[in-house]
């Protein structure tokens, strides 16, 4: 038995370029073939999970909040906040809102909502309208804003991010409370 003749140098590089080719193919069949069905089987997302949620022990809808407060004779807080973008937002939050002296006065005190207006972070669409009336109704002009309401939704005062603390944003909410 012979041994088939060898190829030509020409002959080898055609061979070597089309298999070059198919195993390319096969590549990007396979990769594809992965992505798919788990895309396919991804559910769809709901509205809750596109939602970035508040701050804990801090609430997003507007009317709840109004009640909750009515309810417990509390003032209510709103802080208009830009949570993923706003340095003097994101300042308020680190220097008073997280820490356990503002939380233990809320806790007796307010009844807070979070109506945020994040660039990063999905928002879904009731949400965003009704933050966004809710800055229309309040002439919101910057953030952070802080609208104090009472328990009818009658404004009580407005705040600002401030130098001091939780010790100095509890004072200003104190007077607005007390009238």
């Amino acid at each position: 038995m012979r041994s088939p003749p060898l190829a030509k140098d020409g002959e080898l590089r055609k061979v070597d370029r089309v298999q070059r080719i198919c195993f390319l193919l096969l590549s990007l069949l396979a990769a594809t073939s992965l992505l798919v069905p788990a895309a396919c089987s991804r559910q769809p997302e709901t509205v809750e999970s596109k939602a970035a949620p508040a701050k804990p022990g801090w609430l997003t809808n507007f009317e709840e909040g109004k009640r909750a407060a009515k309810a417990a004779n509390k003032l209510v807080l709103l802080d208009f906040t830009g949570s993923d973008w706003c340095g003097w937002c994101i300042r308020l939050d680190r220097e008073v809102f997280s820490q356990s002296q503002f939380k233990e006065y809320a806790k007796k005190n307010l009844v807070l909502v979070e109506l945020d207006f994040p660039r990063m972070k999905p928002t879904p669409a009731e949400m965003r309208e009704q933050n966004e009336r809710l800055a229309m109704k309040y002439q919101i002009q910057g953030f952070p804003t802080i609208v104090v309401l009472n328990g009818d939704g009658q404004l009580v005062g407005e705040l600002g991010y401030m130098e001091g603390g939780p010790e100095a944003f509890i004072a200003q909410l104190e007077k607005m409370r007390k009238g």
